[in-house]
């Protein structure tokens, strides 16, 4: 974070600087919520949550070398605090104030990120791409809501060129409130889907709160849209950015063909115009497995062209990207020849439906595909629909094993074993430790295995147990 005094911070976030405090002492250090990841000089925000409050954890969080608080209440603490009366608030106006501050003396560029599926590892392109331009910051893990956000955008500093926000939604209005915070030079929507539905009430609702990414963008903006996705096409008559379009069909300004998923990566032809005017193409292999991702890639370059990155640059940086992020799309070969793809950070139809088609994709005629499936959440009234769809689909694609772990899973499990025509088999258990005493005494070399669910049911815990991995 630049270097704020504390009467700066106590001006910027509406608050009171605690009696003993020195106005002067500057502070320039990280800032966070979890006491855990604290350390010398960073800034923590103890913040009520609906499961515990984080002044209980302000103590830690001295231990740890905080060097000042911002509290909703005074602690009994010999370190520099600041009182406000809604710390998530004063989050948002230091961020906000801090990202002005960079913005008006340097070249700062913000591109935010939203969409159903595939936030994260756009986000994960972005910085893979921008970070060979000039300093990227760029959080790691999933920093997408009105807490995480915000804390991401602390972290840049007056030589910070590029700002890689990762903006999600579980309601109207959430995304809106981010864009509040930072104006996107670029902006981008990836996909209105089923993600969190149950919390919004229905689709349309969800493309409402995607379109917030969008409507408050200047004319200075880019608007970067899928011009495959109904819901999203209709979001260029509601901004006045320019837009730039990606997907698979050919009208699209940056599309791809020829697409082919294998265990070693996924491969397709860029498609683009060039200085010239005429179409231009370029083949990419990306390290990432599953076609899904080839959005993601298109979505990526779009955008680092809207940023001044000719594609030349541009797709080598997507091509070198080793993993999508730690629990996607995560290829972990054991040394008996079983392969683990664990894929469960998250999920929803359409990122399960992807993941099961790559399964079926890599999987040859010489080895045994093997689906360990559990819940995907949030999905309200549309649950028991979606999880059925699924388990069709496993039937649909002759996936050779099927193993549903939880009963908000079952769904799954029932609907696969009504497929008459399947020869595969189907097994339903209550826990992930049931899951692994069945797979450990099943799985043969060959045999490649994915893990999926949302990140509720801990399977991403399974696929590192079942790989042997113990980071």
């Amino acid at each position: 974070m630049i270097e704020l005094t504390l009467s700066d911070v106590a001006d910027i976030v509406g608050g009171r600087l605690v009696d003993g405090a020195t106005g002067a002492v500057t502070v320039s250090g990280e800032a966070h919520t979890d006491s855990r990841k604290v350390s010398a000089g960073a800034i923590f925000f103890a913040l009520p949550g609906e499961v515990t409050d984080g002044h209980l954890f302000a103590p830690a969080a001295v231990d740890n070398g905080a060097s000042l608080l911002i509290v909703e209440r005074e602690l009994d603490l010999d370190v520099p605090q600041i009182v406000v009366t809604d710390g998530v608030a004063a989050l948002a106006s230091l961020a906000r104030e801090v990202v002005a501050r960079v913005r008006a003396r340097g070249d700062l560029k913000v591109v935010a990120v939203t969409g159903s599926n595939g936030k994260t590892t756009t986000k994960n392109m972005l910085r893979a791409v921008l970070e060979r331009e000039g300093a990227t910051v760029s959080p790691f893990g999933s920093f997408n809501n009105h807490v995480g956000a915000p804390i991401s955008m602390l972290a840049v500093d007056f030589d910070t060129k590029y700002l890689v926000v990762e903006m999600g939604a579980s309601a109207i209005g959430e995304i809106a409130q981010l864009i509040s915070i930072v104006t996107p030079d670029v902006g981008i929507v990836l996909k209105v889907g089923l993600a969190h539905v149950g919390e919004f009430g229905g689709a349309d609702a969800v493309g409402i709160a995607k379109s917030e990414m969008v409507t408050e963008l200047p004319a200075t903006a880019t608007a970067v849209l899928n011009l495959d996705d109904s819901r999203v096409v209709p979001m260029a008559g509601i901004t006045r950015a320019k837009t730039l379009w990606f997907g698979l069909d050919p009208e699209a300004d940056f599309s791809a063909d020829d697409i082919e998923a294998t265990a070693t990566g996924t491969s397709f032809t860029l498609s683009y115009a060039g200085d010239a005017g005429a179409r231009v193409t370029r083949p990419v292999q990306l390290r990432i497995l599953g076609e899904h991702h080839v959005m993601n890639a298109l979505a990526t370059i779009a955008a680092a062209h809207a940023l001044g990155v000719p594609v030349e640059r541009s797709t080598p940086a997507v091509e070198g990207l080793a993993r999508a992020a730690r629990w996607r799309m995560e290829v972990q070969p054991r040394e008996d020849g079983v392969v683990v793809i664990n894929d469960a950070y998250n999920a929803s139809p359409d990122s399960m439906s992807a993941a099961l088609k790559t399964l079926a994709q890599i999987t040859d005629d010489t080895q045994r595909s093997v689906a360990v499936l559990g819940e995907m959440a949030e999905l309200g009234e549309y649950a028991n629909e979606e999880h059925d769809r699924i388990g069709r689909l496993v039937v649909r694609l002759n996936i050779k094993k099927l193993v549903v772990v939880g009963h908000n899973a079952r769904h799954i499990h029932n609907a696969a074993g009504l497929e008459g025509s399947w020869d595969g088999e189907s097994m339903l258990v209550d826990t992930a430790d049931e899951a692994y005493d069945v797979l450990r005494d099943q799985l043969r070399a060959g045999d490649v295995v994915l893990v999926k669910s949302s990140g509720s049911a801990g399977l991403r815990f399974l696929g590192d147990r079942i790989a042997g991995v113990s980071e």
